[in-house]
Parts: structure tokens; sequence; C-alpha cells
């Protein structure tokens, strides 16, 4: 019991320290860099209740199936077909019954056919209906939807007994406006297309005497591809390219309890100096991301969640990040319940703040495996 207890203790400082490093803002010099801004930043939603009720953590924590959003390499080491889907109101402070996020998907494993995991999944944002007017008068004219979505393919197979890679390609759309604005030629309608490359470390017990098959460890390069375009390629805007690390730890389990805890550091791999129309284009934003201002870019989350019996699972998170990619923090709380093979989860946001747009919100996910 007291190996245990120490290597539960060394494991949780493990993931803990660096994202508690990283994060720390306090000594960091202020610059004139821009706060980082982004197209489809949808694509940044936690897309899931289990993950965002423990503080949208993910990258190390990959064993179901949005492992396709969180890091695909952990598709490697699952079994077995699954279909999950989550339906989110979105920014519920602002009352708009047609603002809402979904996520649909899949996941088949095969090695004989497929020599891994194949996974699929659908985003879809709908941002509402919207009233048209001209600059000569407010008078509506006519009316028109926004949205936005991603369809993404996947694939993961094992390297080893305990390194997994996937990998993802997908395609963006994102529909502002349907309509020109005053004098532009174009609407606000642009496309892109982007990959995730992503990779798991799953120690065997043989390696690592007391943490093995206890500890993972999980990185992923997410949304790498061309800028999307609304009006010309001078004012086209960055996909959110983000780097991600993450790690689990179970600290404790016997025949009925799992207690598991997790970490993730995030920072986006983007760059638009401070009154700049154009963002750097990749890859060279791969290295000026990383300017003065690195220390206020980083997104950190950890979180922890119980198991009784695999039946019930309780949630808890923290989210936080720095001052130039939003400075949003908040606590998460999530609830899961299994039975056969169904698995409903939910999830419950508290902004810390009143007036947050992101306050009170819920997500709901149900899960079918067999």
């Amino acid at each position: 019991m007291n190996t245990i207890i120490k290597h539960s203790f060394l494991a949780a400082a493990l993931v803990l320290t660096p994202c508690a490093f990283l994060a720390t803002p306090g000594h960091a010099q202020q610059t004139a860099s821009a706060i980082v801004s982004t197209a489809v930043p949808f694509m940044l939603i936690a897309p899931d209740a289990r993950a965002s009720g423990m503080g949208d953590v993910g990258t190390g924590n990959p064993d179901d199936i949005d492992a396709i959003y969180y890091n695909p390499a952990g598709l490697a080491f699952q079994t077995g077909k699954q279909v999950g889907m989550t339906h989110s109101q979105w920014l519920p402070q602002f009352n708009q019954s047609d603002l809402f996020f979904d996520n649909l998907n899949f996941k088949w494993n095969d090695d004989d056919k497929f020599g891994g995991t194949i996974g699929g999944s659908i985003v879809f944002l709908n941002l509402g209906e919207f009233i048209y007017t001209t600059e000569a008068s407010p008078t509506p004219i006519t009316t028109f939807h926004s949205f936005e979505y991603a369809v993404t393919g996947t694939y993961a197979t094992k390297l080893s007994n305990d390194w997994g890679f996937g990998g993802s390609l997908r395609f963006i759309q994102s529909t502002l406006s349907t309509l020109h604005v005053a004098y532009e030629q174009s609407n606000g309608v642009g496309y892109s297309v982007s990959f995730d490359l992503s990779a798991l470390w799953k120690p065997d017990s043989t390696y690592i005497d007391g943490i093995g098959n206890a500890l993972e460890v999980g990185f992923i390069l997410a949304d790498v591809g061309p800028k999307i375009k609304y009006v010309d390629a001078l004012q086209a805007d960055p996909l959110p390219t983000e780097l991600r690390v993450g790690a689990s730890y179970k600290l404790y389990s016997d025949e009925y309890n799992d207690l598991k805890i997790a970490s993730d550091v995030g920072k986006l791999l983007v760059h638009r100096d401070a009154g700049a129309i154009t963002a750097d284009p990749l890859p060279k934003s791969f290295i000026t991301s990383w300017d003065d201002s690195t220390m206020h870019s980083f997104m950190w989350s950890t979180g922890v969640e119980y198991w009784y019996d695999q039946l019930l699972a309780l949630r808890a998170g923290y989210y936080t990040e720095g001052s130039h990619v939003g400075g949003r923090n908040y606590l998460t709380f999530g609830a899961g319940l299994r039975y056969d093979a169904y698995q409903f989860d939910f999830s419950y946001i508290d902004a810390l703040v009143a007036d947050s747009p992101l306050a009170n919100t819920l997500r709901f996910t149900l899960g079918i495996k067999w």
C-alpha cells in the first residue's frame, strides 16, 4: 500500500507541476504583441461532457471515443465500436435558443481489417439567425443564418505495445454570412482543410515498476492547415493551430473504485503583430508564436475523475489561460452513468464571474459501445 501511495504522489506531482510552471503569468514582461485571434474558434470547444467535466482535459487521457478530438492516438488502444453524441446550448447567458453546439462521432477498431482503429466526427456550431440591413437604412431587408462545421476522418495504430500514433484529416466550413457586406465582392463564407498528428505513451509495468499501466502521456499538433479566406487573401485568418501535451495517472484502483488525475498544457501556434492585418503563415508561426508574450499565451487545465464500480462517475476540473488567448478561468463539474453498452455524461461550467457568457453552460453526451 505504501508503494502505491508513494507512486501516486510522485505521478500527481509529475502531471501537475509542468502545468503550474508554464501557466504562471506573474513575472513575465508584457509586450505590444496583439491578443491571439484566429478563424473558427469553435474548433477549440471541448466537444464532450466527460472531458469538459474535468476542466477540458483529454490529451493524456484519451480512452474513449472523444480521443478523435483530444488525441487520436488514444484510439489505437481501444477496442470494439462506439458512437457518441453531444449537445450543448452554447453561451446560455445570451438566451438564444438557436445558438447551440453539437458533436457526432464514431470509432471502429479492427486490427485484422484496418491494422488499427478508424474514426470520424462532425462538429456543428449554429450561430443563429441575423437581420440584414444596409448602411443607408436600419430597416430590415432579409435574414440569414450563420453556422460553422468540421468533418474529420481519423486513423490510429500501435507502433509498439506502449506507443500509439494517430492522425486526422479535416474539412472546415465557416458560414458567417451568405450575403455580400457593403462593397465587398465576396460573402462571408470560408473554407479550409487541416490535419492533426498525435502520439500516446502508455508504459507497460515491466518498464516502470509501480507506474506502468497507470500513467499515460500524450501529445498532439492540431489543426495545421491554410488560412481561411472570407473576403481576400490579404485578410485571411489563421486556423487555431495548437500544440498540446497532457498526462494522466490512475491514483487508486480496486474492485469497486477508480480515481484518476489528469492535466493538459496547450499553446496556439499563431502570431500576429499588434496592428497587423495579416498573421504569420505556417510554418513561420511555429517559431514566431514563441515570442515575449509566450508566458501569457498558455492554456492549462487539470481534472479528476472517480468511478464507483464502473457504473457511476463524478468529475471536477479547473481551466485557465493567459491574457493573450482570452484570459478565461472557470471551474467544471460533471457526472456519468454507465449501464451495459450505454453511457450518459453531463458537465457544468462555473465561470467564477457572473457576467461571463460561459456561465452555467451544460453539455450532455450519450455514448453507445458494442
